[in-house]
């Protein structure tokens, strides 16, 4: 089962470029997309007929969004977490599939100012408890745009980034929270190296020059780790400032 999860910031913007030919070229059997910045009726339904559409869009037009795109269709898909707070944004969306729950998230940027950093750290509290109350049920594989570079090999400039939203020790320790509770970084079990980005600034050519940061993630429960057979980033794949990233399970 092939799965792809995509920060397209603007999924009107992206079916302008390359979005139909990347999904023809890829076919994942799941597609998970974040910031689509849409409703369904703002966008022409041009993607294959076989492929399913499931939305949670936020309530202030054109910001946040998220949504899936499957082939075996879920036994049931769910919006947000379940507590009003977290849940106006459209940054949730769960299907469940017979053995697992896949859980899309597109999770809150802290600002260039921090002024967003202590509802983050609310957020990322309460989506650990999510996950783990999904996981009770049967194993959970989560997706998306994080928001954060977890340790140093995950972006090329920590040193001047360590109190830059993105890198603070608050959002890094959120996502450590995640692996302490036993979720695998799947890319991490392929390639222990940094140089990896799924994030460039669209200024100063840093994605010509790879100065990006790693902040897109597959993570899967424990359980899973045996039929984890790839996960890759696909860097070349143009489009948004984000790049696609991908994992394969037996």
């Amino acid at each position: 089962m092939k799965l792809i999860s995509w920060n397209v910031n603007g999924l009107r913007a992206v079916l302008k470029k390359n979005f139909l030919e990347f999904l023809a070229d890829e076919k994942p059997d799941v597609l998970c997309l974040q910031e689509t910045k849409c409703t369904p009726d703002d966008v022409e339904q041009l993607w294959p007929a076989h492929y399913t559409t499931y939305w949670n869009c936020a309530e202030k037009k054109g910001y946040s969004g998220t949504a899936i795109f499957a082939r075996p269709r879920p036994l049931a898909v769910k919006n947000g977490m379940g507590v009003a707070e977290h849940d106006r944004e459209g940054r949730v969306i769960t299907a469940e599939y017979p053995d697992f729950f896949l859980v899309n998230v597109y999770t809150p940027n802290a600002k260039r100012g921090l002024e967003r950093l202590p509802y983050r750290q609310t957020w990322d509290a309460a989506f650990l408890k999510f996950l783990q109350k999904l996981e009770r049920t049967k194993p959970v594989i989560f997706c998306g745009d994080l928001n954060v570079a977890h340790t140093e090999l995950d972006l090329a400039n920590p040193k001047a980034n360590v109190r830059n939203h993105g890198f603070t020790i608050e959002e890094r320790n959120g996502f450590s929270a995640l692996v302490r509770a036993g979720f695998v970084d799947t890319f991490r079990e392929f390639e222990k190296g940094g140089g990896h980005y799924t994030w460039w600034s669209p200024l100063a050519d840093a994605r010509a020059r790879n100065v990006g940061w790693r902040i897109d993630y597959f993570l899967i429960s424990a359980a899973l780790r045996p039929r984890l057979k790839a996960a890759r980033i696909l860097p070349h794949v143009p489009g948004s400032d984000h790049c696609p990233v991908t994992m394969e399970l037996a």
